[in-house]
């Protein structure tokens, strides 16, 4: 497929908006090797830089001129850009914009003008993760069992671009299909994933393995924030799957930002509970942040005693041997 004059890559998340430049300049090679390729940052852009290089080569020649951030422009950006967009360019121009209104006017100029749009959008929800995680592995040939999708999830943590090298490693790395022990050997001694079985324990009443696998993960030298953050998070979507109401584990992932597998972990864990233990043993946790993050003496002892709290509530509110 040709390059048009003019692209815009729209939306704030970045490791999409550079895979779509990464594309469209391959694609501008493909058509021209020798192409030049000029790079013009938005907040940095000096007035008259866009007529300087999209103007055609003394020796000839294509060039793609990259506007980055024009939502970081000046008013110059904007103006330089809104001209040669009208009156045409025999370079490619290809814009990036992450979100908000600045640059609206060039904006609009470019969707005039039939701008080939590339969306990046921002990937937030868990739902939105495990599908980035799939689809990175089957763009790739290779096929992911959804534990294994759940797994690098916990294991790696909800940040996209470590996300995404975090597959291309098991894709470089392993053959067949990638399942939830393969994402073990190579990522199960993160803290997230460390946290997360933490959690499972403690959620699920098992007060003595709970204890063994944080103090195990504090002997590794893990720190005590993150587990906390991830006992809270665990009882928080127990709490929000429990009051959403039954349906389809599908239309709740998609009602509540989560994954399926989410939904169905969660209900699995929820049974045992009741909202008022559920709700004391939230407190436990936060009481616990409040005491890891500076607030208390002992950041150990008060994870300890958040664990005790939540499998002590997970009994009933009896006390835990």
């Amino acid at each position: 497929m040709s390059v048009p004059p003019f692209v815009l890559i729209s939306g704030p998340e970045q490791v999409l908006a550079e895979r779509a430049l990464a594309s469209a300049l391959e694609a501008v090679r493909e058509e021209d090797p020798d192409v030049e390729v000029v790079r013009l940052e938005g907040a940095a852009y000096e007035p008259g830089a866009l007529q300087v290089h999209t103007s055609p080569s003394l020796f000839g020649g294509r060039k793609a001129v990259v506007v980055r951030d024009l939502d970081e422009g000046n008013d110059a950006l904007i103006e330089d850009l809104v001209a040669i967009v009208q009156q045409g360019s025999d370079a490619v121009v290809i814009v990036t914009h992450k979100s908000g209104n600045r640059g609206k006017k060039a904006l609009d100029a470019l969707k005039k003008a039939k701008a080939r749009v590339i969306d990046a959008p921002a990937i937030k929800s868990d739902r939105d993760k495990t599908s980035f995680v799939t689809h990175e592995f089957r763009s790739k040939g290779r096929n992911v069992a959804p534990d294994a999708v759940r797994a690098l999830l916990e294991a790696v943590g909800k940040d996209l671009r470590e996300l995404a090298q975090a597959c291309q490693q098991l894709v470089d790395d392993t053959t067949g299909v990638i399942d939830a022990a393969t994402v073990e050997r190579y990522h199960g001694g993160k803290v997230e994933a460390t946290g997360f079985r933490v959690a499972d324990a403690a959620v699920a009443g098992d007060a003595a393995e709970a204890l063994r696998l944080l103090r195990h993960a504090l002997a590794t030298g893990l720190d005590p924030v993150p587990i906390v953050a991830v006992l809270a998070g665990q009882l928080r979507q127990i709490a929000r799957v429990a009051s959403a109401g039954r349906g389809r584990s599908a239309d709740l992932a998609k009602q509540l930002g989560m994954a399926p597998w989410q939904i169905d972990r969660a209900r699995a864990a929820a049974r045992g509970w009741d909202g008022d233990r559920l709700g004391r043993a939230i407190q436990a946790v936060a009481a616990a942040d409040f005491d890891v993050k500076g607030g208390g003496r002992d950041p150990v002892y008060a994870v300890e005693r958040a664990i005790l709290e939540i499998t002590r509530q997970r009994a009933g509110g009896a006390d835990v041997a």
